[in-house]
């Protein structure tokens, strides 16, 4: 079973906010006015700070509230950190990197709901975007943008055709892959502009255009409709992506990613940390 984060903190938030509300309103007072009559009989100090002491669970409450909160709101509405788990978004992101998410800039979205209640502006033909897969909603993908509501996209011979254009590449040379991506050395490495955005990908000259089993442009040029996006890997050979499983609705969006704050790669000889990734935005 999937450990949803976000319900686990929605539901941590309201736990321990509700014990320290709930002290606050009913029992405090009433431990005060204990330790006043304290105080007017005469008692001890150590009697009055007893009347007044809290009890732990409200103690544990009131310290972990803020917190969860605070984190509750900052990965919900501003920035999600994301681990890549696989290389089909080569040469960009490599397995092991972290990676940032914007949370807002495509809507600011209620935890767990995933529905907008403010709307910022929609994903560009280029973005890197994270989403909840169609097929499973309790797996996060990432992947490029290449195609918005009204686009008709093509592929054929290792290029996108955007609206019956080529999608314009620059051959860079032969990729050299280390750690977990070494298995893509040897790969023809590109420079793509795709709408305002230029970045690197991979592709095999001598591998079927369409992965194993994907068959959505098999038959020519397809539309991307209302509300919808196409999306594919940079990594384009090695991709599970809209070519195979279809568009990713806009409900399904979490966010865009825009850094990599750390990378760690078991795979890499020597030191698994890549010093070098660390800091660099994504484009």
């Amino acid at each position: 079973m999937t450990f949803d984060f976000p319900a686990f903190l929605v539901l941590a938030s309201a736990v321990t906010g509700g014990i320290w509300l709930i002290d606050a309103l009913l029992f405090a007072p009433r431990r005060r006015r204990l330790a006043e009559v304290a105080v007017g009989t005469g008692a001890v100090a150590e009697d009055r700070r007893s009347a007044r002491k809290e009890p732990v669970l409200v103690e544990y409450a009131r310290s972990f509230f803020p917190v969860i909160f605070a984190v509750l709101i900052l990965r919900s509405f501003l920035v999600e950190p994301f681990r890549i788990p696989s290389n089909s978004m080569m040469p960009t992101l490599l397995t092991g990197d972290f990676i940032l998410v914007n949370k807002f800039s495509y809507g600011l979205r209620w935890p767990i709901l995933n529905s907008v209640f403010i709307d910022i502006g929609d994903p560009a033909v280029g973005d890197v975007v994270v989403f909840k897969f169609p097929q499973d909603q309790s797996t996060d993908y990432i992947k490029r943008v290449v195609g918005v509501p009204g686009d008709e996209i093509g592929y054929r011979h290792k290029t996108i055709y955007r609206n019956g254009e080529p999608v314009a590449q620059l051959p860079v040379g032969s990729f050299t892959g280390v750690g977990s991506g070494a298995e893509m050395t040897g790969a023809r490495e590109a420079l793509e502009r795709l709408g305002s955005v230029e970045h690197h990908i991979l592709t095999r000259p001598n591998a079927p255009d369409l992965p194993p089993g994907c068959r959505m442009l098999a038959y020519g040029p397809i539309k991307v409709p209302e509300g919808q996006y196409f999306v594919m890997g940079d990594n384009r050979d090695n991709s599970n992506d809209s070519r195979c499983w279809g568009f990713v609705p806009a409900g399904n969006l979490v966010g865009k990613a825009f850094a990599i704050w750390m990378h760690w790669d078991g795979g890499r000889d020597g030191l698994p940390i890549a010093w070098g990734r660390l800091g660099e935005g994504i484009e």
